[in-house]
């Protein structure tokens, strides 16, 4: 019973998850490699990328000198 509890009291603590960073305004998440479906506009550090989800991205549609006629 003791040995359970020593293992228990060591493996714990490296079992716990290591927080992940976030960034674009904490919507994004800081990753190697973006999940499926992810873009990736900025980076974190020299090897990650800060991945975001799409919907959270805004549009960025430039001027536009449409009047709406067809000429």
């Amino acid at each position: 019973m003791k040995l359970v509890l020593l293992v228990l009291t060591v493996t714990m603590p490296l079992a716990q998850v290591i927080p992940v960073k976030k960034c674009w305004g904490k919507l994004g998440r800081c990753r190697i490699m973006c999940e499926e479906g992810e873009l990736f506009y900025i980076l974190c550090n020299a090897e990650a990328k800060c991945c975001v989800n799409p919907k959270y991205v805004a549009i960025n549609t430039g001027f536009s000198n449409y009047t709406g006629s067809l000429e």
